[in-house]
């Protein structure tokens, strides 16, 4: 089922004998993990139905106690097992699938991490449960989570300023919901975010940051690259170079991508590259300032640096005179 049919049937109260969430995206598991905890069962039902326990902390017998009992002056007893990853010999839940307590909703969240789809417990899981696994998020595709997840809040905010903050937190959903709403706190008498936003509150500079970084080399203007560099050699925090390589090793990549697609039409490389139209002109650039050749160096340099920053063949050079050279 996907996330949307899951959120559904939960507010209709349709409700099934067992949940299993897994994937590395914990947002999309606690958000279905919290609203059964919280709505199925009102508060006086919640002090003898609801059980929230961590995988480090039960086993398999536990699980089977817990779930085969019967609700207290409720219709339903909730079972919650988080970090259910950590759980020994999980598998052994196998026949109380095949029999689960009807009056009981087991919720196992399974982070950061998948069954073996090869083994049988898995196969059974998937029929027998409601199995939920998180989908992978590129990063293209982190701005329009951030704008969407905005809007559902009633919030506008621009698509090259959801870029900043994607640029800077990464993937992790959760992560960029938190800083998200922080943002939302900061200005509760405002709807509109804008970079200026983003630098007061989070501490992204609207104008030293990864990404102006990274239109700079690849305009090739080396006067702006180099106030950016020295920026982030006196605030660390905002330029660690891991996150550096990592994003313009990627914009890299694309560069030369776009090299060997031979329409390079607009259209077309927004699609072949996963990258917004208004954003294929600074490729289109790019490309024409390094051909394939020298996006080899590129690399080559971007892997260096890496090692460096890690201590690898570096002995006393700080970070900040990595990241300037």
């Amino acid at each position: 089922m996907n996330f949307e049919d899951i959120i559904s049937g939960i507010k209709n109260r349709n409700f099934s004998p067992v949940y299993f969430l897994t994937g590395e995206q914990s947002y999309y598991i606690d958000r279905i993990s919290d609203m059964l905890e919280n709505d199925v069962l009102d508060d006086a039902e919640k002090d003898f139905n609801l059980i929230v326990r961590y995988g480090h902390d039960v086993d398999v017998d536990d699980i089977l106690h817990l779930s085969r009992q019967f609700p207290m002056l409720s219709t339903y007893r909730v079972v919650i097992i988080k970090e259910a990853q950590n759980v020994k010999k999980l598998e052994e839940l196998d026949k109380y699938l095949d029999n689960p307590t009807p009056s009981t909703i087991l919720v196992l969240c399974y982070k950061y991490n998948k069954l073996d789809g090869r083994t049988s417990f898995a196969k059974k899981i998937k029929t027998k449960a409601v199995y939920y696994e998180t989908p992978k998020i590129y990063d293209n595709q982190i701005p329009d989570w951030i704008v969407k997840y905005s809007e559902r809040k009633g919030y506008t905010i621009k698509h090259h300023t959801a870029l900043l903050l994607g640029s800077y937190i990464g993937t992790d959903l959760q992560k960029i919901a938190n800083q998200i709403e922080k943002l939302f706190i900061a200005l509760p008498n405002r709807k509109t975010i804008d970079e200026s936003d983003i630098e007061r509150h989070i501490g992204i500079s609207k104008d030293f940051n990864v990404f102006e970084l990274q239109e700079a080399i690849g305009s090739k203007n080396f006067y702006k690259a180099q106030m950016i560099a020295m920026y982030f050699a006196e605030n660390e925090k905002a330029g660690p170079i891991p996150m550096i390589v990592s994003i313009l090793y990627s914009f890299f990549s694309k560069v030369m991508r776009y090299h060997f697609i031979a329409d390079k039409s607009s259209a077309n490389m927004s699609r072949a590259l996963g990258i917004s139209t208004k954003y294929v002109k600074d490729y289109s650039t790019a490309a024409n300032n390094y051909p394939a050749r020298k996006i080899s160096t590129v690399f080559a340099i971007l892997e260096d640096y890496d090692l460096k920053s890690k201590g690898v063949n570096n002995v006393s050079t700080t970070q900040g005179e990595l990241v300037k050279e």
